[in-house]
């Protein structure tokens, strides 16, 4: 039977981006997006922020790491993955990601050097990345 894994999201950076490169030269960019639920009851407005850990790869890392900051508003399509990894006290650690695919810029320019952005739709076009986790700088 055939399954789906895809995340559609629009949320704001809630750090600028970090921007490393594997061993082998390729980007990857991780950076944490806020999305936020509105909703009003009986004791007013309420409101619930999820933060979500993205990560970008190549071609497209690159250029989030060079035109994003903190607070800039953007669209994301992924999937989901969770891996997990030893921390330094030997303890298993699971993180869950969501691997973007497409990034597209969304809400004003920040600065003057934004003025050179590029075509503001992304798409990775050099698969998810790395298939194990091994080559993750970070």
């Amino acid at each position: 039977m055939a399954s789906v894994n895809k995340v559609i999201l629009v949320g704001n950076l809630g750090k600028d981006p970090d921007v490393r490169f594997t061993p082998n030269g390729k980007a990857v960019c991780k950076f944490p997006l806020a999305t936020t639920d509105q909703w009003t009851n009986g004791d007013g407005k309420q409101e619930r922020t999820e933060w979500h850990n993205i990560v970008v790869w190549g071609k497209v890392a690159e250029n989030c790491g060079q035109y994003l900051a903190k607070g800039r508003q953007i669209y994301i399509e992924g999937s989901i993955r969770t891996r997990s990894y030893d921390d330094k006290d030997g303890n298993r650690r699971y993180v869950t990601e969501i691997i973007a695919q497409r990034v597209q810029f969304l809400g004003a320019k920040k600065d003057s050097a934004a003025d050179q952005e590029p075509d503001t739709t992304l798409d990775d076009d050099s698969g998810t990345g790395p298939a194990g986790t091994d080559d993750t700088p970070f």
